[in-house]
């Protein structure tokens, strides 16, 4: 009898840990902040309404990003990949450029997760439509305010920084570019 019990009780135990973890594991919370800086004069580009960093500000950052599902929920935002755009620097994957008409992204730390999804394709749903985009990049979420990243800020933890042909793609008209709600899955 006293052996059932504790069976019993070790059990329940076991299963409210569990439980916990997988609460945790679904949870992706800011892992600090940093601090802000002007840019040099000329140096953040605002094509693509990219926000320069600004001096003093705290900015969030993250190392992780929602759990991803076959159905994953994220901000699609507009990103210029081609030379001289609001991207910065070549792109991570292959340390290239690449132009805005082809369909491309730069997923948030978290999804890039340590390049585990370089040069592969995922599709992205929205306004209706569905469109196949290769991620080459990694939107940061860990860092920013540098001439890496063009002086913008941390990425938020749940974007997908999208080319032209992308939000083409879409047929969201060019006059609501910036920010939408999309999902996304693996291709």
């Amino acid at each position: 009898m006293q052996n059932q019990i504790f069976s019993g009780a070790f059990l329940f135990i076991l299963i409210i840990l569990a439980s916990n973890w997988s609460t945790e594991a679904q949870t992706c919370k800011p892992s600090g902040k940093i601090r802000g800086t002007n840019p040099p004069k000329g140096k953040c580009n605002r094509d693509n309404q990219s926000e320069c960093c600004k001096k003093g500000k705290l900015y969030t950052t993250y190392t992780c990003s929602p759990q991803v599902s076959k159905h994953t929920k994220a901000t699609l935002t507009i990103n210029g990949f081609q030379k001289g755009g609001d991207g910065g620097a070549p792109s991570e994957c292959d340390n290239k450029y690449h132009s805005d008409n082809t369909p491309v992204v730069a997923l948030s730390t978290g999804w890039f997760n340590k390049r585990s999804r370089c040069l592969d394709d995922i599709i992205i749903h929205g306004n209706g439509r569905s469109v196949k985009a290769k991620v080459v990049d990694e939107c940061d979420s860990t860092v920013g305010c540098d001439a890496d990243h063009d002086y913008q800020p941390p990425c938020p933890n749940n974007i997908v920084d999208a080319s032209k042909a992308v939000w083409k793609a879409l047929g969201v008209p060019e006059s609501d570019w910036g920010e939408m709600d999309v999902f996304w899955s693996d291709a």
